[in-house]
């Protein structure tokens, strides 16, 4: 197949009529490759030099063709891992990854349970009261499956509510928990592990809770791919939250069986590129198997930066099991973004974000992604990190800052904020205010904090008043998925649904990864082949 040429001119099809017909045009090969779930013949013509594709039956040949290869149908539900779907109830490897503050909400991870994907609920930033009716209302909704979940964020300042979130969550017998943000192992996430483990009569490991870990960096990902150190088990054991038998078994199966790459994404970010740090992570992933032999494989997915079909399939192709998408979903119907927040969204091109710090890792000078086309949140809280790391206290920033900050950025005299800020933290956790009260830099640190936190709930809520403040958490995927939309249906933002997205997504992908192994056979695919038009999809 080496000496085929290229064909740009339409070939005269010389089939007998009755029999499936041969397709060398550009158009005719393009118009193939998109129905992927038939089987394809790649047929040769000898005397036109020339490949060329038939859908179909095999076709009724001439003396001058032959059939050189054949695929068989491809479905999008085929891209990633059996073992996933198998694993959590899918018919598709796809995930609506956890938005934080309720922005992925509980309806949105209800379609796509009904859609047969998974989705996970956006609690972190939430008080425990609305992620303890979030959880009633998924159990009302969904709860007879096991394709849902709600999310677990580290909580490096607030590590006793990280604890009680996990309480909760184990409580309830939330079926799939989303780890984001960790830097290591901590108590809350390897109970969420842990609690359930029990052997069958053959002695395979069941878990009752599937925990999936999203991680970027090599030394976390081979903390939650080794089974959990023993000096956790032991406290937890101690404390009376997992049993002896549960302890044993944990010290046998890793911490997570489901591992998400997250590359350049929106919110917590290491800004890593994926096709580097997701292989890297496959082979570390097979050395621990191999270390630890585990009865079954750890699946790695791939998150951040999926925002077209072509992104997917490149993901898949790179091993992928499964598939998160984040910022695309705040602008579905049902994210809790307020509808001028998606408006701006909508306006998002590639290079329209920015770094900013992350408001529960203030102090770290931890930085999470954000949209910069249309606000100056990111600028501004950088001037506020700028103002923490030069200066020991509020009293002692300069007034000529202080004024600035108060009429620029709070929009209110110190003392005001810190009235509101002190009020919030009486409720949430005293012991920060008794903190605050013996470390001045503590106390700056909490008060800066209103700002970072009030600005994504203005951005949730439409506070038009403060729209130059709004965070809102965001990658270049943004960016690619308009391009990829833009005069089609889902460039109207009342058919951007949560579920349309996926659907489109997956089959753009599977499209285009037909058009790859068509290429791979020596096919002359024209750059129509390599493209999905978005449509409604059931």
């Amino acid at each position: 197949m080496t000496g085929f040429a290229t064909i740009e001119q339409a070939q005269v099809d010389r089939q007998p009529t009755g029999g499936p017909r041969a397709q060398f045009s550009p158009e005719g090969i393009a118009a193939a490759v998109a129905k992927i779930r038939e089987p394809l013949h790649i047929v040769a013509d000898t005397s036109a030099a020339c490949v060329g594709v038939a859908l179909g039956d095999p076709p009724v040949l001439d003396d001058r063709q032959e059939i050189v290869g054949m695929l068989p149908p491809l479905y999008p539900e085929w891209l990633g891992s059996q073992s996933f779907c198998t694993t959590h109830g899918t018919r598709f490897p796809y995930v609506a990854g956890e938005m934080a503050n309720g922005i992925a909400t509980t309806r949105m991870v209800i379609e796509m349970a009904r859609a047969e994907m998974l989705g996970f609920f956006g609690a972190a930033g939430l008080d425990l009261a609305r992620v303890d009716r979030a959880v009633n209302e998924l159990v009302d909704e969904v709860g007879g499956g096991s394709n849902w979940g709600v999310n677990l964020i580290h909580s490096p300042g607030e590590p006793q509510f990280e604890e009680r979130v996990a309480d909760l969550l184990v409580r309830r017998g939330v079926p799939r928990i989303s780890a984001s943000a960790f830097m290591g192992l901590t108590l809350a996430v390897v109970r969420c592990a842990a609690t359930g483990l029990r052997a069958d009569h053959s002695g395979r490991i069941e878990r009752r809770t599937q925990l999936f870990a999203k991680v970027s960096r090599l030394e976390v990902a081979e903390r939650f791919m080794s089974p959990a150190p023993a000096e956790l088990l032991d406290v937890l054991v101690a404390r009376g939250q997992l049993t002896q038998d549960e302890a044993k078994l944990a010290a046998r199966v890793p911490v997570a069986e489901d591992v998400t790459v997250e590359a350049d994404s929106g919110g917590h970010t290491d800004n890593r590129p994926l096709m580097t740090v997701l292989p890297a992570i496959v082979s570390l992933r097979d050395q621990l198997a191999r270390r630890y032999r585990y009865a079954r494989p750890i699946r790695v997915g791939a998150a951040g930066g999926l925002g077209s079909p072509d992104s997917v399939a490149a993901a898949f192709a790179l091993g992928a099991a499964y598939v998160v998408t984040g910022s695309v979903n705040q602008a579905s119907v049902e994210a809790g973004l307020s509808d001028d927040a998606k408006g701006m969204l909508a306006k998002a091109d590639l290079a329209d974000v920015g770094m900013a710090p992350a408001a529960d890792m203030f102090e770290l000078g931890i930085r999470l992604q954000v949209l910069r086309r249309g606000t100056l949140f990111a600028s501004r809280a950088a001037q506020l990190y700028e103002i923490y790391r030069n200066h020991p206290s509020l009293e002692r920033i300069p007034a000529e800052i202080r004024s600035k900050l108060e009429r620029d950025i709070l929009r209110a005299p110190m003392a005001e904020i810190w009235a509101e800020t002190a009020g919030f933290w009486q409720r949430r956790d005293p012991a920060e205010l008794a903190k605050a009260e013996r470390d001045p830099k503590h106390r700056m640190a909490l008060l800066f904090r209103w700002y970072l936190g009030k600005s994504s709930r203005w951005a949730i809520d439409g506070e038009l008043s403060r729209r130059t403040d709004y965070q809102i958490w965001c990658g270049p995927a943004m960016g690619a998925f308009n391009r990829w939309t833009a005069g089609s249906f889902l460039a109207e933002p009342a058919n951007r649904s949560v579920v349309q997205i996926a659907r489109n997504l997956l089959e753009g992908a599977a499209v285009i990864t037909r058009a790859h192994q068509l290429r791979t056979y020596g096919v002359p695919m024209p750059a129509a082949a390599f493209a999905f038009t978005p449509r409604p999809l059931a």
